[in-house]
């Protein structure tokens, strides 16, 4: 039985680490790059015990270097990218647009050259709900017209593009996944993390940005890799891309009850200040509405319901982060 392998970009953060683990549960040997920016070592303690797993610690923005390395270091033919890697941060990408530019859309730039100049014919690619931008009706995979409101967004968009423009000349099949709000151990980012954080250096009050009614699907990460790796299976379209989210287009937590949530867990007791505002900041889409009836349709459905999903991950990172 020929091995296959698999390159994934941003291995050591919150989602790729994970999906090393998936892939290795699958037979692969992958091969990760990350640039460590936001990614942990500490994610990756299972897979550097597996035999078939080596990381670079590479900046995908930097090209030359990174493509030899990972011809360097491939054990053969690469089946596979699975692009990771961006900046996932929102609010420092509004604060500086080069953060976008250079982590969110160069890296996906240089991996597609990768792609090419390495004969990769397979490209799997983490987008975002935030390429929606903030459109008041159900989104589906085919609505539009598109107008991201962040930075962040609009890399993402672009770097469907790309992707797209790629499939025309050299790929063979693309996945493109428009993740939801992703929660789980591991994190990196993200509002559990941000508020866990917060009151590990304050329980005196815990602040909360936005004004408590902001609104949207969580999904936990176990159930986002199921979709991706079962959608990489069974769709087998040229171009495959789909919403990833709960079940239920209604199906959503707000930020109050994340904020109450994780204080029950870390601090009970400890008052909660909101900034004010319906946007926690400039590029937050404060509601939204996903359909998955796409990805629905291959046999994948979550079991975890938003709530749920956040009620797991705040005991997760927790243990994680006051340990």
């Amino acid at each position: 039985m020929t091995t296959r392998t698999a390159l994934v970009t941003g291995a050591a953060g919150f989602i790729g680490s994970h999906l090393v683990d998936r892939l290795h549960a699958q037979g692969y040997t992958v091969l990760g790059v990350d640039n460590l920016i936001r990614g942990h070592r500490r994610n990756l303690a299972e897979a550097e015990k597996h035999p078939g797993f080596r990381l670079l610690e590479e900046d995908l923005s930097q090209y030359p270097r990174c493509l030899e390395a990972v011809r360097a270091a491939a054990p053969g033919p690469i089946d596979i990218i699975w692009h990771m890697a961006a900046n996932s941060d929102i609010a420092a990408g509004v604060a500086d647009p080069d953060v976008d530019l250079t982590h969110t859309f160069l890296t996906t730039h240089n991996s597609l050259r990768i792609a090419r100049a390495l004969k990769i014919p397979r490209f799997a690619f983490a987008s975002s709900s935030a390429v929606y931008g903030d459109h008041p009706s159900v989104l589906t995979e085919d609505t539009g017209p598109l107008f991201p409101i962040s930075n962040y967004g609009a890399m993402k968009l672009a770097s469907e593009g790309l992707i797209s423009a790629a499939l025309e000349s050299f790929l063979e099949q693309v996945w493109i996944f428009r993740f939801p709000n992703v929660v789980g151990n591991r994190a990196t980012h993200g509002i559990i993390y941000d508020l866990i954080h917060k009151l590990k250096r304050t329980r005196a009050e815990l602040e909360v940005l936005g004004d408590g009614t902001q609104s949207k699907p969580y999904l936990h990460v176990s159930e986002l890799l199921e979709a991706m790796l079962l959608s990489r299976e069974k769709a087998t379209q040229r171009l495959n891309y789909f919403n990833v989210g709960v079940a239920g287009q209604e199906d959503a937590t707000t930020v109050r009850g994340i904020a109450e949530r994780v204080i029950s867990v870390v601090s009970p007791g400890t008052p909660i200040r909101f900034t004010g505002g319906k946007k926690g900041w400039t590029g937050d889409v404060p509601k939204f509405r996903y359909s998955t009836a796409k990805i629905q349709g291959l046999g994948w459905k979550p079991q975890l319901t938003s709530d749920q999903a956040i009620e797991r991950a705040v005991r997760e990172i927790a243990a994680e982060l006051m340990s």
